[in-house]
């Protein structure tokens, strides 16, 4: 498939309507020791773990004074954000909620009606395509409207901005991050280091069927979920060569695996292709995590503290390079996905900014993309049929 034409990084202030307001919808995470185990609980609500079980689970937390540093990180976001729209002209006020803690989603949408909001905006803190970084979010979305009509209240128009990982503005931050850390190695090892691309691991059978239906692939293959993290880091590959003049080998692997060891989740790990790669003779490693918005404690910890201590363990020289977090360029992005989002609204047809060889995302997310186990109403796409479901949906 030939590269997509790139659009303006960044597009002059524009036209917001209809959207009167921007969410920002994230994970969540404990800010204190306290917060933990009730954290963990939202997180794996209605799965029967025991308590004793989440206290080990949040050992990883707890080597952090019990606070995760998404929360810190999404504040900065907001402020990026709103610099970022204050100095193009964009009068939109932007809030923030979470799914798994405070601020609460359903608490932030309950603010943002009260404050008259009915046409929002909503960006997930997740690039791509999967169930739990698209759907369950839309599924969140539908199960705080239902809450908001139970209540009485208005309820909201709300529009998820489409799946932005081949973004301009998300790859190029990330490509001058690999950039970084090579130029950190030691000059011995720099030519020959290798670059680990890395993202959170899922169960195969949510990678095959991630993405819409045409997307999805058997017999772990990864669907869309895979094809958009091995586009990226082609991508990525690509701009370091071409900065460099070295042609680094690269591996898109995973991290953050969870469940039950008897159900098949996408492979290799970090930890075990750094064995791999340390056998081969390789004298550098570069851990670059495109899978993540931010350094939050799946960086921190699997990265930073665990993959780092078994590339220790073997001698192997590594880095580890930085998320787009609050960029700049990430900012504008978000502005600019919004605008594109907005003249579409309004029937325009605007230029969507994309990198690689796969097209910008859909809009409007199809029927059967990125299926849940259990069906759920899920807000947002083009088979919500939930609170005002004419208002849901898209404009003719």
């Amino acid at each position: 498939m030939p590269e997509q034409r790139e659009a303006p990084l960044s597009r002059p202030a524009g036209d917001p309507s209809p959207y009167d307001a921007l969410l920002l919808l994230s994970f969540g995470g404990p800010e204190g020791p306290d917060d933990v185990v009730p954290f963990l609980e939202n997180v794996t609500r209605g799965r029967g773990i025991p308590t004793e079980r989440l206290k080990e689970v949040g050992q990883h937390y707890f080597l952090f004074g019990g606070v995760s540093p998404i929360n810190a990180q999404n504040r900065e976001l907001l402020d990026a954000l709103r610099e970022d729209f204050a100095e193009h002209g964009l009068d939109l006020p932007v809030y923030w909620g979470n799914r798994n803690w405070a601020p609460y989603l359903t608490d932030t949408l309950r603010t943002m009606v009260n404050d008259g909001h009915r046409r929002i905006a909503v960006l997930a803190t997740s690039a791509y395509a999967s169930y739990s970084g698209c759907r369950q979010y839309r599924e969140n979305l539908a199960d705080a409207l239902a809450v908001l009509q139970a209540e009485g209240l208005p309820v909201p128009r709300v529009d998820k901005l489409r799946h932005y990982f081949n973004h301009p503005g998300f790859v190029r931050p990330m490509a001058d991050a690999v950039l970084a850390s090579l130029a950190g190695l030691p000059e011995d090892v720099r030519a020959g280091a290798h670059i680990a691309f890395t993202t959170h691991s899922i169960p195969t059978a949510a990678a095959d069927t991630s993405g819409p239906p045409a997307d999805h692939t058997r017999d772990g293959e990864g669907g869309a979920y895979v094809a958009q993290h091995l586009d990226v880091a082609r991508v990525i590959a690509d701009a370091v060569c071409a900065e460099t003049g070295v042609e680094h080998p690269w591996k898109l692997v995973y991290q953050s695996r969870s469940g039950a060891p008897h159900i098949p989740w996408l492979e290799p790990d970090i930890c075990d292709h750094l064995e791999e790669a340390h056998r081969a003779g390789v004298p550098a490693v570069v851990m670059a995590p495109i899978g993540f918005v931010s350094d939050h404690m799946e960086v921190r910890y699997d990265l930073d503290t665990e993959a780092t201590a078994k590339a220790a363990e073997l001698g192997l020289p590594v880095a580890r390079s930085a998320t787009v977090g609050a960029d700049p360029r990430f900012a504008a992005a978000v502005r600019d996905l919004l605008l594109e989002r907005a003249a579409t609204e309004r029937g325009r047809s605007p230029e969507r900014c994309a990198l690689g060889a796969l097209a910008a995302s859909h809009d409007l997310c199809p029927v059967g993309c990125c299926p849940a186990r259990t069906p759920r109403p899920a807000a947002a796409g083009a088979d919500w049929e939930g609170p005002v479901a004419e208002a849901q949906a898209p404009a003719s």
